[in-house]
Order: structure tokens, then C-alpha cells, then sequence
């Protein structure tokens, strides 16, 4: 591969080599071309198009103006005021990314560009030789890993489906979709994150990219984020009526409050328990990063959600509130029994029943986040060392933290 310095020797060499001789006439003299389409002082001398289709591409340029479609950037419209921007059924140009209304979405989008990272940057090595090692990982740990990496591999691809197919389309406010955009290719990140490790450990990459339909405990999580995006996945779903602005809501807390918000928590609890025991640290710091981005992106989507209600008064009814409530709760049954299926035992100082109080712990979190009543009264959060095992030195519990503090590339330690 040519480096920089390679390159401009070549051009130099190129540059000094003397013109080839030109060829003979041909027999019969062609005519010149005229002056107007000659191509000047360039390196060389080459023909010019085609004059017939030359002259249709110009006609075209002259009628672009009546062109299909571009009666629909208003042309001569007012520009954007702060004030025309929404955060769904806004008829501001979506083009128009300032002035900002939302400063928060531009912060988070500057936030998530400077926490970038890549999963190569992480040494596999001693997560390899453990792996590989006859009693270097219990049963019940690699049970662990494989259900996580099961899970995880596909969950983060269903999620940027999601905002590349729905999402994006129907959100009509510039800043948050610029962030969105930041959101979907941290997914791709993740995926790339959970092949890697995949690929690393030497696991069979079928089985693992397939267990959401052959794992039942795996499967019925995502079965559940998949039936909130089929209706808004169309081409034909639009917003503009209060049940179909709703079916949006349903998705963001379906997706941001509970897919993100509640169904990665045990698999992550996990994974960092065993990082914490010196076991797969290559692995665990690969969700360390991933967990830092999810924090963003739920943190995020909270936003959005309690933006459109404020907007949107009309769409969070009392009978709306108790749906919501209903699906965070369906979430959180689904992580209670895919922490079961993965803890048939106690391991790594955890067990199901303890999870099950976390998680009682984080489905409060989420309802009291936008606004609805906490459905475990005086749930604790039991993994108290949750707080501790990264520290981004920000609010006392990474998972809540509205993270301000990122450093591109930067590398984590265990001390």
C-alpha cells in the first residue's frame, strides 16, 4: 500500500518523464474542435463529451427548476425559526439543523462523537487462553458468556433497524437526528463489538447469531422489541393522528425504556461481575464501552419521550399511562426469566433472586423517568459495586448517568 510519501514520488516521477511522441496523422484529417470545448492547461488532452448528449444534460439543468419534487423545498420560504421546530409533525425544513431547539440533543450527539471507539483496540488475548483453558471457566459462566453474546449480537442489530426504518423517518426535529444517526452507528459498533469477541473465543458463529430463535429465554425478548416496530417499519406509517403519534410513543418506550433500558442489564450485570473476578476482561471491558454508549442512548430517548409528551399533552392519558406501565413491567418479567434460564445456579456472587430485585430496581427507575408511578416500592439496588466498576467520575450510578465526561478512545482500567 502506498504511503503519502510513495504517492508524491510517483506524481514526480510521472511529471518529469518526458511527453510521448505523438502519433502519425490519421490518413484522413479529422476537424478541429472549437476553442469553446477545448480543455485547457490540464495534464493532458482528452475529448470531450458527446455534444447531442452534452446539450440534453444542459436542457435538463435549465428545467430543473419545474423538476418533480422540488416544489417541496419552498423555494424563497422564511428560514427556520426556533420556534417551527417539533419534535414529531414539525413542518420546518428538516434540512435545516440550527437554530437549535433542543441543546441537550446537540450535547449528546458531541457527547457520543467523542467516546468513539473500536473493538480492536481491546487485547482478546487473555480472554482466548481462559476460553480455550479445560477449568478456566465454570459451566455456569460459560453459560453466561455464550447467553449474553447470544443475545447482545442481534439485539443491538434489531435496535438500529428500528431507528434507521422507523425511527429516524418520523422524528421531525434536526438535532435529535443528528443524534440518531450517532445512535445508529454506535449499534453497528456493537454488533461489530459482540462478532469480534465471537470470533476471538472461536465459537460457533451460527449458533450464536441464531440463538434468538432456537433460545427461548432469548427468543421471547426478541419476539417482544420486534412487535413494537412492525406497524411504524411500513412505508405507509405516518404520524399526524393522535393513535398513530402514540404508536410512536409505544415504540420509543418499547425500544429506549425497555430493550435498552431493561433487557441489557442482567446479560451487563453479568459480564462485569466477571471482569470484576479478573475472568474475560477483554469481554468486559468491550461492554464496558458498549454500556457507557447505552447509558447515552436511553438517557436520550427519555428525553425524547418526556419532550413529545410535554408537546403533546393529548397523547399521555391515563388509559395511555397504564399501557406504558404494562409493557415496562412485560419487560421486566422477560429479564427476571431470561436470568433464571441463564443463573440456574448461584454464580459469580449473583443468583436469580437477587437479580430479580435489580431488576425490580431498574423497572422503577424507568417508570419514575417519564413520569409514572413506581410499581416495586422500596425495591434496592443489590449490586451495589454496579456503581463503582466503571469510574467515568460522574453521578454515583453509571447506569443513570447523563455522561458529559468522554474521552475519544480512551482506555479503561480495572484499578
Amino acid at each position: 500500500m502506498l504511503n503519502w510519501d510513495e504517492f508524491h514520488e510517483d506524481e514526480a516521477t510521472v511529471a518529469e518523464q518526458p511527453a510521448k511522441a505523438a502519433p502519425a496523422p490519421a490518413a484522413k484529417p479529422q476537424p478541429a474542435a472549437a476553442p469553446s470545448d477545448e480543455v485547457k492547461e490540464s495534464n493532458g488532452s482528452y475529448q470531450v463529451a458527446d455534444s447531442d448528449r452534452l446539450a440534453r444534460a444542459r436542457k435538463s439543468l435549465e428545467e430543473l427548476d419545474v423538476a418533480a419534487g422540488l416544489e417541496e423545498l419552498e423555494m424563497g420560504a422564511a428560514r427556520i425559526e426556533v420556534s417551527d421546530k417539533q419534535m414529531i409533525n414539525a413542518r420546518a425544513d428538516l434540512n435545516q439543523l440550527v437554530p437549535f431547539k433542543y441543546e441537550w440533543a446537540w450535547q449528546k450527539y458531541l457527547d457520543g462523537s467523542a467516546n468513539h471507539w473500536m473493538p480492536q483496540e481491546v487485547n482478546m488475548n487473555a480472554d482466548i487462553a481462559l476460553w480455550k483453558s479445560q477449568d478456566g471457566l465454570t459451566e455456569d459462566e460459560r453459560r453466561i458468556v455464550e447467553r449474553s453474546l447470544g443475545y447482545f449480537s442481534t439485539a443491538d442489530s434489531l435496535v438500529a433497524n428500528n431507528l434507521v426504518l422507523a425511527v429516524y423517518r418520523l422524528i421531525t426535529n434536526p438535532e435529535c437526528r443528528q443524534y440518531l444517526l450517532r445512535q445508529a452507528f454506535e449499534e453497528a459498533i456493537h454488533t461489530h463489538a459482540y462478532q469480534y469477541c465471537v470470533e476471538s473465543l472461536g465459537m460457533d458463529e451460527g449458533e450464536v447469531f441464531n440463538m434468538y430463535r432456537e433460545v427461548p429465554s432469548v427468543a421471547a425478548k426478541s419476539a417482544w422489541s420486534l412487535k413494537h416496530t412492525q406497524s411504524l417499519a411500513r412505508s405507509d406509517f405516518n404520524t399526524g393522528t393522535p393513535e398513530d403519534d402514540q404508536e410512536l410513543l409505544r415504540n420509543l418506550v418499547a425500544f429506549y425504556c425497555v430493550t435498552e433500558g431493561i433487557f441489557f442489564y442482567c446479560g451487563f450485570s453479568q459480564i462485569l461481575s466477571m471482569g470484576r473476578r479478573n475472568k474475560m476482561t477483554g469481554v468486559a471491558e468491550q461492554f464496558q464501552y458498549i454500556l457507557r454508549d447505552e447509558s447515552m442512548h436511553l438517557n436520550f430517548g427519555v428525553d425524547m419521550i418526556n419532550q413529545i409528551k410535554i408537546e403533546n399533552p393529548h397523547l399521555w392519558t391515563p388509559e395511555f399511562q397504564d399501557e406504558v406501565t404494562q409493557m415496562i413491567l412485560e419487560g421486566t418479567e422477560l429479564e427476571i426469566a431470561y436470568a433464571r434460564d441463564t443463573m440456574p445456579r448461584g454464580v459469580l456472587g449473583m443468583n436469580a433472586a437477587i437479580m430479580e430485585e435489580y431488576l425490580h430496581f431498574i423497572c422503577n427507575r424507568r417508570l419514575a423517568q417519564i413520569g409514572l408511578k413506581e410499581q416495586f416500592p422500596g425495591a434496592q439496588n443489590p449490586f451495589p459495586w454496579m456503581s463503582e466498576i466503571i469510574d467515568l467520575r460522574k453521578e454515583k450510578n453509571f447506569f443513570e448517568t447523563r455522561v458529559t465526561e468522554y474521552q475519544v478512545g480512551g482506555a479503561l482500567s480495572w484499578d
